[in-house]
């Protein structure tokens, strides 16, 4: 099939890549022309464990091209994909600007029926407008559908070759058909492809995330919980998460959420239902939550060391806001940054993926170390914000060596009280016995 991705962000380079994988014929477009110069050379521009591979491989074989000519894209596709930008406004709303700009090329451009696609996370309502745009200027038949992306990252490659479902919101049959046939080969082990209205495929995206997102806040709340009454939160989780019910999945607790997502979806909800008229009271206690639970760190750091860090040194292992990616976009590790800062402290950074993300975020301000353990040496204390593995198993003796004073706090429980009691840390973990 002749397929279209507009859009070579983080979910139009993967879908394109693995549609092309299945032996799709796809045209990628882009308006930044470094960006596409550097596709078509085989380079890609973030960081996704198996992505490189993926377009190198199809670039090859001739399957996976990248342009900067919007319109060939639309003259070309028999499907195209809008998978552009969609950023918060002010009010928290998404901005559709680009969405919509892409619908007025494509209806510019196409020279017959076209199924559209829009893939980028939109409110409720976007595929209306959508059509309304390519309508109002062809008379060619168009089909818009809804086709939500549920990609983790630093595993998206894996999630859409190996989806556990596929929502699609289609109105016509001509759409139903030419999606089922796109990703038939991406669900032969029988998980299902979920045909819905567009409206419920559209809502089915900020849901999914807003639901993930309650969960995390939920479970950072139990931690404090067990900070103040001394229960420990992985026995805690162990239990409940064992509930058939509730399952273990996203109970961890953790410095707060961040991402290109969950932060941006739940504000887009809650904007949603106020333009219809809900207050949607949880999410926006999940906000409260996350935004508090940013600053919790901070609040054990002063603790320990008083508010004045003018002569102390911090390493931080863990810049990106999840391991697999170099993505900081609203990483809680800024804010614990930006409060180090402000008291006076010198910051040692690592993380085996984001140092060059965190140069632009960051600029002169902290020191980048290339080794998890040269931003140990003689510090005061080292925060842990990422679970990356490198950071699971390190070799306890030689942080000891190297810190001027043994203390740790780990906002990802990667350590054992027990253990780093008997080497003799100070340590500080969420939801779970200090070691003091």
């Amino acid at each position: 099939m002749q397929v279209g991705v507009v859009g070579t962000g983080y979910v139009g380079l993967v879908a394109g890549a693995c549609l092309a994988e299945t032996g799709n014929d796809v045209i990628c477009g882009d308006v930044d022309e470094k960006k596409v110069e550097d596709l078509n050379s085989g380079k890609i521009p973030i960081y996704e464990p198996g992505l490189e591979s993926l377009v190198e491989r199809n670039i090859a074989a001739g399957r996976l091209k990248f342009t900067t000519d919007i319109p060939r894209v639309a003259r070309e596709s028999e499907v195209i994909f809008i998978a552009v930008g969609t950023p918060p406004d002010e009010d928290g709303s998404a901005d559709l600007r680009h969405v919509l700009d892409v619908a007025k090329v494509i209806g510019e451009s196409m020279e017959g029926e076209k199924v559209v696609v829009t893939k980028s996370t939109v409110p409720v309502g976007t595929a209306k407008l959508v059509r309304q745009a390519i309508e109002e200027i062809t008379d060619h038949p168009v089909h818009v559908c809804s086709n939500p992306e549920f990609l983790k990252e630093g595993a998206a490659v894996d999630d859409f070759m190996r989806p556990d479902r596929v929502v699609l919101g289609v109105d016509s049959d001509e759409a139903r058909e030419a999606l089922a046939e796109l990703y038939e080969p991406f669900v032969r082990t029988g998980n299902p492809i979920i045909f819905m209205d567009i409206t419920s495929a559209e809502l089915t995206k900020y849901v999914a995330n807003a639901m993930l997102a309650t969960r995390i806040s939920m479970m950072n709340e139990v931690a404090r919980m067990c900070d103040l009454t001394g229960a420990d939160v992985a026995l805690v989780r162990r239990g409940v998460g064992s509930d058939v019910r509730i399952g273990p999945k996203f109970l961890f607790p953790g410095p707060g959420y961040g991402g290109s997502c969950f932060p941006k979806d739940v504000k887009a909800l809650v904007r949603t239902a106020e333009e219809h008229g809900y207050d949607f009271k949880i999410l926006k206690a999940v906000e409260d939550v996350n935004d508090d639970q940013k600053q919790y760190f901070l609040k054990k750091i002063d603790s320990h060391f008083g508010k004045d860090l003018s002569d102390r040194t911090i390493a931080v292992w863990g810049l990106a806001f999840k391991p697999g990616t170099d993505d900081m976009r609203e990483s809680p590790s800024i804010v614990l940054i930006d409060g180090l800062l402000e008291r006076g402290a010198r910051v040692m950074g690592h993380d085996p993926a984001a140092l060059e993300t965190a140069r632009v975020v960051f600029g002169d301000r902290i020191t980048y170390c290339e080794r998890e353990y040269e931003a140990l040496e003689g510090v005061d204390a080292l925060v842990v914000m990422t679970d990356w593995l490198e950071y699971r198993r390190p070799n306890f003796h030689r942080l000891k060596e190297l810190m001027e004073s043994p203390v740790v706090f780990d906002a990802r429980n990667l350590y054992e009280s027990d253990k780093m009691r008997e080497l003799r840390f100070t340590y500080y973990p969420l939801g779970r016995k200090a070691v003091v």
